[in-house]
C-alpha cells in the first residue's frame, strides 16, 4: 500500500507537481516524506495516481514509444522511468495549456484582431521533440478510450480549442464542473454532427433573419430599425435555446434584451405579427399615443409556442428603455416571481436568456450586479443564459477604448461558470455553443456566458455613417455576403440542400412580409393594446379616483392571536439576551400595556396579509435586523447562529412570507423586485434602503421603469419602496431620500408617495397597497429616530377600524380661534407639537399631508374648509427650500393655497448639500426653522 502523503486538495496539484518533478530528478531534494510517499508507487509513472485525481497507467502497458532504438544500449528500467515521467509531465503541461489558453487562438472573427500565435501551445516549447509525437498515450487524458498518440491528441485539442468556439474555464474551481465541460467538449472535439434536417433549420432562421432586415430597409429606408446584419446568428441561437429548452421540460422563458435585433427577435422569435410591426412603423394614429406609449425598438411582448418535443413555452420579451443591461435583473426578477408563484422551488422549469451588446458588458455596472446576484438564495432563478451580441465595437468606440479587459465578457469570470466565444458566422459552432451551455445549466443550475463574435452592417443606426470613425472595418464589411449566404455556400459544396430549396425558403419569407405589409397600410386604425389579462385582469391601473379606497382593519382577536406568534420562538431557541426583552415588550402590545410601535405596527401589516393569503417578499439591505436595530423579523440562536423567523410560523395556511438581505447595491436589487413585482400583483413586495438616499444609485430603475412603466408599456406594479428619511444631525448622506426626485416624477397618477407619521398609519398603507385593487408604486418615506419615539406609538384599537388616511386634520377642537396653520409630513410633526405645547400656542394648527401624491385638492379642501379665509398657511419641511416637497406645493397651489389662504415656507434654505455635518448646526437650524413656523424669530435666513 501506498504511505499517506500530507492531506493536500485538488487545489495544490501545482504545487504537488513541482514536487514530484523535483523528485524524479533528484529524489533527495524532496522531504523523506514526500520521498517515501513518491517511491511507493512501485513504478507508476502518472502523476494522476500519485495525487488520486486521475486514472493510473503503467509505461510498459501504455506509454508506447516506436520500436526500435538506433543501436544504442536497452535503458535501465529507473531511466525509462525517469524519461516517461518528464514527457508525461511535459505532455500534461501542453494539454493543460491548451485547456487554459487555446481559446487565444480560436479563430473567431475575421474582422477583428488576428488569432494569436502562442508558443506554449507548441510542442517545441515544452521540450518535446518531433519523434515523440507519434508516441502512444492514454486517450482518456482528452476523454477518450483506447490510445492516441501525441499528435493525435494535439489535433484533437486544437480542434476543441482553437477553432470556432473558444472556451474559458479554467478558472472554475470545482474540479467536478471542469471535468465535466472537458469530457463534454474533447470528446466531440466541440463540434456538433448536424443532419440534413437540423442544417436546413439553421438555414431557415437564418433565411428568417436576413430576408426581415432587408425588407425593412427597403420599404423604411432610412428610419431607426436597429438592425441585426451581421448578427443573424441570433436567431437561430434563440430557435436552438427554445428547443433545447422544450426538450428540459422548461414552461417559460423570459427575454431581456436591448435595441439591436429587437425588431427581428419579435418578428422570428417571439411571433409578433409583421403587420402590427408595420403599422407602427406607418404610425397612422399619433393622437392616440400623445404624451405616452415607446419607440417599436423597446416594446416587449408575450406568445406560447410548441416545441419539436412537444414542449408548450411561453415566451415574454421584456420591455426595455435605451439604458443598457438595466432590463437584466428587471428580467431575472420576474422569472423568480412566476417560479415562486408555481412552486418550482427547484428552479427547473424557468430560463432566463438576457442578450447583451460587447461594449454594455463591459462597461455597465449593472451587469456585475446580475452576476452576484445569480447564485444567492433570494434572487436565483436557477441559472440566466448571458449571449453577447458581440458587434466588436460600441457605437463608435473601439474595444480598446471601452474596456481593460482581454474579453468584454471577463467581468463573468467572476462566477463558476464556463465562457464560451464563437464566432458567429459558424452557425453550426453556434448550435453547439448553445447546445454545450443549456446542458451546462440544466446539470448545474448556473449562469453561463455565450460570447458570439459577429459585427454589425450598418452604424449605430440607420442614419449613422460608420465609416467615419471606422474606415478599415467597414472597408471590410463592405465586402462581406451574408451569414446566410456564406452558410449556404457551404451547404451547397456539401450537397445536402439545393439552391432551389434554399430559393423556395427566401421567396415564401418574401411572400409573408409583402402581405403583412399590405394588410397594415390597408388599415386606417392601429389596433388598441391589448388590455390586462391572467394574473393580471383584477387589478387595473389608471386614475387614482376611478377605485375607490378600502378599509383596512382586522379584529382584535386576529391581531392578539397573531401577536403572540410574532413574539413566540422555539423552546429550543434562545434569542440574544437583548432580543428576549424585546420580544416581551413587543408581547405585553397585544394587552394595551404597552402602544404598538413602528416594529410592530409593520409586523402585524406582514402577517395580517400573509394569513389572508398575500405572499409577502421583503429583501433589502439589511432588511432582516433593520438599519436601525428595530425590525428583528429573523431572529439569530445566541447558541448556535441558527435562525427562526416567526412570520412564517402564523398559520398553516399562510401565505409563504420571504425577506432577505439583498447584497449592498441598488440598481440590480432593486430591478429585480421590480421585475418580481410585475408577475406578483396580488402579493406585497418591497424593498428596503439602507439609508434612503441609497436610492440614487438606482435612478435609471426609478425614471425608465418604476415611474413611467405605466405610461409607456401599460405595465402595472405595485412595488413598495421603504426609504429611511429624515434630519436627524448625521449629516448630509443619511438625512434625505431626494423627496423631491419623487415629486419630479409624479404625474398622472403614476406613483404613490407618502410619509406616514404612525404605526398605524404604516399598517393601514400596506394593507391598502393589496387590498385596494389599484396597483401603482409606493414610495415611502420611512422614519428613523420616530422608530423609538414615545409620542409615535398606537394604540392596538386604531388597528382595527378604519383605513389610511392621506391628511390627518389638527386635532384642536377650537378651529375657529385659529391664526395661523402649519402644513407638514413626517417627523417634523412631532416638533411643532411640542413647540406648540411649550409656547401654548393653542391658535395654531398642525395639519399632516401623509400622502403626497396623488394629492387631490379636494381631500385638502375638506379639511381646510373648517378655517377662515386669508388665514396664513406655511409648509414646514426638514428639507433645504429647494429640496423636500415645498417646490412642488407651491407650483401646484401658487401663493394662495386654494385660492383662499396666504402660502409660504419655513425651513432652511437652499443648499447644494441637503443638511450639516455639524451635530450642534442641525440643532441650531431646527429651532430656527421651528421659531419660523411659529412666528416667534423675527430674522431669517432668507
Amino acid at each position: 500500500m501506498s504511505k499517506a502523503a500530507p492531506q493536500l486538495s485538488g487545489h495544490s496539484l501545482a504545487f504537488i507537481e513541482g514536487l514530484y518533478e523535483d523528485y524524479l530528478l533528484d529524489p533527495k531534494s524532496v522531504s523523506d516524506e514526500w520521498a517515501a510517499y513518491f517511491e511507493s508507487f512501485n513504478g507508476e509513472a502518472h502523476r494522476g495516481a500519485a495525487l488520486k485525481l486521475g486514472p493510473t497507467f503503467k509505461p510498459s502497458s501504455v506509454f508506447n514509444p516506436p520500436a526500435g532504438n538506433g543501436g544504442a544500449a536497452a535503458p535501465t528500467e529507473k531511466d525509462r522511468f525517469n524519461q516517461i515521467s518528464v514527457l508525461q509531465h511535459k505532455v500534461d503541461m501542453l494539454i493543460r495549456n491548451y485547456r487554459v489558453r487555446g481559446h487565444l487562438m480560436a479563430c473567431l472573427s475575421s474582422i477583428g484582431a488576428p488569432c494569436e500565435d502562442l508558443p506554449e501551445l507548441t510542442p517545441s516549447y515544452h521540450g518535446i521533440e518531433e519523434h515523440e509525437l507519434d508516441y502512444e498515450f492514454p486517450a482518456s487524458m482528452v476523454s477518450l478510450d483506447g490510445t492516441l498518440t501525441l499528435r493525435e491528441i494535439i489535433e484533437r485539442l486544437q480542434n476543441t480549442y482553437c477553432r470556432s468556439i473558444g472556451v474559458q474555464y479554467m478558472h472554475v474551481d470545482d474540479l467536478e464542473l471542469r471535468g465535466w465541460l472537458q469530457s463534454w467538449m474533447e470528446s466531440t472535439e466541440n463540434r456538433l454532427s448536424l443532419g440534413r434536417d437540423a442544417q436546413l433549420r439553421i438555414l431557415t432562421r437564418l433565411t428568417d433573419a436576413t430576408i426581415f432586415e432587408e425588407f425593412i430597409q427597403k420599404k423604411y429606408p432610412g428610419a431607426k430599425t436597429f438592425s441585426l446584419e451581421g448578427a443573424e446568428s441570433l436567431i437561430p441561437l434563440l430557435e436552438l435555446c427554445i428547443e433545447r429548452a422544450g426538450e428540459q421540460h422548461v414552461e417559460e422563458i423570459v427575454l431581456g434584451m436591448a435595441h439591436r435585433g429587437r425588431l427581428n427577435v419579435l418578428a422570428n422569435i417571439m411571433g409578433k405579427d409583421p403587420a402590427q410591426i408595420f403599422r407602427e412603423f406607418e404610425d397612422k394614429d399619433p393622437d392616440a399615443y400623445t404624451g405616452r406609449g415607446d419607440v417599436k425598438y423597446h416594446l416587449g411582448y408575450h406568445s406560447e409556442r410548441e416545441t419539436a418535443s412537444g414542449q408548450v413555452v411561453h415566451l415574454a420579451l421584456s420591455f426595455n428603455p435605451s439604458h443598457l443591461e438595466f432590463v437584466n435583473t428587471v428580467a431575472c426578477g420576474r422569472m423568480r416571481s412566476r417560479q415562486d408563484r408555481t412552486g418550482d422551488h427547484k428552479h427547473e422549469r424557468g430560463l432566463v436568456i438576457l442578450i447583451h451588446g460587447d461594449a454594455a458588458f463591459a462597461g455597465e455596472g449593472i451587469v456585475q450586479e446580475t452576476l452576484n446576484m445569480s447564485c444567492l438564495d433570494a434572487y436565483t432563478t436557477g441559472g440566466t443564459l448571458h449571449i453577447v451580441v458581440n458587434n466588436q465595437i460600441g457605437f463608435t468606440t473601439n474595444p480598446s477604448q471601452y474596456r481593460s479587459s482581454t474579453y468584454c465578457t471577463d467581468v463573468a469570470r467572476m462566477l463558476q461558470s464556463p465562457i464560451f466565444h464563437v464566432d458567429g458566422e459558424d452557425p453550426e459552432a453556434v448550435a453547439q455553443a448553445v447546445n454545450l451551455a443549456m446542458e451546462f445549466r440544466k446539470q448545474f443550475k448556473r449562469d453561463v456566458v455565450i460570447d458570439m463574435y459577429c459585427y454589425r452592417k450598418r452604424g449605430h443606426n440607420e442614419g449613422d455613417e460608420p465609416a467615419f470613425t471606422q474606415p478599415l472595418m467597414y472597408r471590410e464589411i463592405a465586402k462581406r455576403k451574408s451569414v446566410r449566404d456564406n452558410y449556404l455556400e457551404g451547404l451547397l459544396k456539401m450537397g445536402g440542400i439545393t439552391r432551389e430549396e434554399a430559393d423556395q425558403i427566401a421567396d415564401a419569407r418574401r411572400e409573408r412580409l409583402e402581405t403583412a405589409l399590405s394588410e397594415a397600410r390597408a388599415e386606417t386604425q392601429v389596433r388598441p393594446p391589448s388590455t390586462m389579462r391572467t394574473i393580471w385582469s383584477n387589478y387595473r391601473g389608471g386614475p387614482d379616483k376611478s377605485v375607490p379606497e378600502v378599509d383596512t382593519g382586522v379584529e382584535r382577536s386576529r391581531l392578539v392571536d397573531l401577536i403572540h406568534s410574532l413574539t413566540t420562538v422555539p423552546d429550543d431557541f434562545q434569542p440574544h439576551p437583548k432580543l428576549v426583552k424585546i420580544l416581551e415588550t413587543r408581547r405585553s402590545m397585544a394587552t394595551g400595556d404597552h402602544g404598538v410601535d413602528w416594529a410592530m405596527g409593520e409586523a402585524l401589516a406582514l402577517a395580517t396579509l400573509a394569513t389572508e393569503g398575500a405572499r409577502v417578499r421583503f429583501t433589502g439591505q439589511d432588511c432582516e435586523r433593520g438599519t436601525f436595530s428595530h425590525r428583528h423579523a429573523v431572529l439569530h440562536d445566541y447558541e448556535n447562529g441558527n435562525t427562526y423567523m416567526p412570520l412564517r410560523h402564523l398559520a398553516p395556511d399562510q401565505a409563504p412570507v420571504d425577506i432577505a438581505n439583498s447584497p449592498l447595491c441598488e440598481a440590480g436589487v432593486l430591478g429585480f423586485e421590480y421585475g418580481y413585482s410585475v408577475n406578483c400583483p396580488d402579493g406585497l413586495v418591497m424593498w428596503e434602503a439602507q439609508f434612503g438616499d441609497f436610492v440614487n444609485a438606482a435612478q435609471v430603475i426609478l425614471d425608465q421603469f418604476i415611474s413611467s412603466a405605466e405610461d409607456k408599456w401599460r405595465s402595472l406594479s405595485g412595488l413598495v419602496m421603504l426609504l429611511p428619511h429624515g434630519f436627524e444631525g448625521m449629516g448630509p448622506e443619511h438625512s434625505s431620500a431626494r423627496l423631491e426626485r419623487f415629486l419630479n416624477l409624479a404625474a398622472e397618477d403614476n406613483l404613490q408617495i407618502c410619509v406616514p407619521s404612525t404605526p398605524v398609519q404604516f399598517f393601514h398603507l400596506l394593507r391598502r397597497q393589496v387590498h385596494r385593487p389599484w396597483r401603482k408604486p409606493l414610495v415611502v418615506m420611512t422614519p428613523k429616530s420616530l422608530l423609538r419615539h414615545r409620542r409615535a406609538l398606537s394604540s392596538l384599537d386604531e388597528f382595527t377600524r378604519g383605513r389610511f388616511q392621506r391628511i390627518i386634520p389638527d386635532a384642536r377642537e377650537n378651529a375657529g380661534q385659529t391664526e395661523r396653520i402649519l402644513l407638514c409630513s413626517g417627523k417634523i410633526y412631532y416638533d411643532l407639537v411640542a413647540e406648540r405645547e411649550e409656547l401654548g400656542r393653542d391658535n395654531v394648527a398642525i395639519v399632516r399631508l401623509e400622502q403626497l401624491y396623488p394629492l387631490h385638492p379636494s381631500d385638502l379642501k375638506e379639511v381646510m374648509d373648517e378655517y377662515e379665509t386669508d388665514t396664513p398657511v406655511y409648509w414646514v419641511q426638514e428639507e433645504p427650500e429647494n429640496m423636500g416637497a415645498w417646490r412642488w406645493m407651491k407650483g401646484k397651489f401658487g401663493e394662495r393655497l386654494l385660492g383662499r389662504f396666504p402660502f409660504t415656507v419655513a425651513c432652511r434654505p437652499a443648499s447644494a448639500s441637503p443638511a450639516t455635518g455639524s451635530a450642534h448646526s442641525h440643532r441650531n437650524e431646527q429651532r430656527l426653522i421651528l421659531s419660523l413656523a411659529f412666528g416667534t424669530e423675527k430674522t431669517s435666513w432668507y
